[in-house]
């Protein structure tokens, strides 16, 4: 009875070490990989929202891929536009975008690698994420 105690709390103890393993904190990148995407998310569903100010539909494109270096110059034109203040979701939204970009020039900054500095694609389409190798 004995060994059979031993073997099943070791097999608790290696199935609770891979749960562990799987809960590990998340990186820098992964980070900013995450509010990429939901500010992406957030700004498409923005656009679509039928109960919006018209001004929505005169924010500047935000179209994000953190690989794209002009990424920072796009999140400080969106945080700057100075119109649609009085839009609560606009001002989430811009205050997600700050984040963001706070997160990629100083918490991030030595652990982001940019892959293009091609301004036209954050213009025309959402570029599906590269996931690293």
């Amino acid at each position: 009875k004995i060994p059979t105690m031993k073997m099943l709390l070791s097999l608790i103890a290696l199935l609770s070490a891979a749960l562990l393993a799987n809960a590990a904190p998340p990186t820098c990148y992964s980070r900013v990989l995450s509010l990429s995407k939901e500010i992406t998310e957030s700004f498409k569903e923005l656009q679509t929202s039928k109960a919006v100010d018209s001004c929505v539909e005169m924010l500047p494109k935000l179209y994000l891929d953190i690989h794209n270096y002009c990424v920072l110059a796009k999140l400080r034109e969106f945080v700057a536009y100075p119109r649609c203040e009085r839009v609560l979701e606009v001002s989430e939204l811009k205050e997600k975008a700050r984040s963001l970009y706070t997160i990629m020039i100083s918490y991030c900054r030595r652990d982001l690698v940019f892959l293009t500095d091609d301004c036209s694609a954050l213009e025309n389409a959402i570029l599906p994420p590269i996931e690293p190798s």
